[in-house]
């Protein structure tokens, strides 16, 4: 998506060799209007998947899963990673290692929000090492629900979790690639299809 990638070269910030600050447009303050294109894009691309249901992890997915959904007219769901008083027992649970903060966390959906008969589409803000995907899957597949395709809004293609994503076989798009960090610019690489 080139609106995107021109975004990401004027506004994101290159953090060490690895880390890629947004928080401008995607994770701090959001541009809704590049949000709902966002949503279109991934409307356009598994409109045809028959998804009824989006599934994301908070906070920083929410933004773009919402717009995702509006375009599908279907509910979203997000993983929470801290439970409250108002969240059951009667929950899927998985453990996620997020890179960007060292640390893991237990993060959950109460099982009302997700059955066997729902095809799900994960919408997340980055694509990394793949442990945030890795663990929604689970949680997928602990409801009997099928996961019909993954949405990234940011890859960075130069990490592992693309890689594994391929080797399951489930269909992913990625809205921007990027393939290194080079002196501390952002190099992007080829988009999906």
């Amino acid at each position: 998506m080139k609106e995107l990638e021109e975004r990401i070269k004027k506004d994101g910030r290159v953090l060490g060799k690895d880390v890629l600050k947004v928080d401008s447009f995607l994770n701090h303050q959001i541009d809704p209007m590049l949000m709902e294109k966002m949503g279109e894009e991934f409307y356009e691309h598994f409109k045809d998947a028959g998804i009824n249901k989006i599934l994301t992890v908070e906070s920083s997915g929410i933004a773009p899963a919402v717009m995702t959904g509006l375009k599908f007219q279907v509910p979203v769901v997000f993983a929470r990673k801290h439970k409250s008083v108002t969240l059951s027992d009667d929950l899927y649970s998985s453990e996620v290692y997020s890179f960007t903060k060292k640390t893991s966390n237990h993060i959950s959906i109460a099982k009302k929000y997700l059955s066997s008969d729902d095809k799900v589409l994960i919408i997340d803000d980055f694509l990394a090492n793949g442990q945030a995907v890795n663990g929604l899957n689970t949680i997928i597949e602990a409801a009997g629900a099928d996961l019909a395709g993954i949405g990234i809004v940011i890859e960075k293609s130069f990490q592992k979790g693309r890689q594994m994503i391929d080797k399951s076989g489930i269909p992913i798009y990625s809205l921007a690639r990027i393939t290194a960090f080079e002196n501390g610019q952002v190099v992007f690489g080829e988009e999906d299809d």
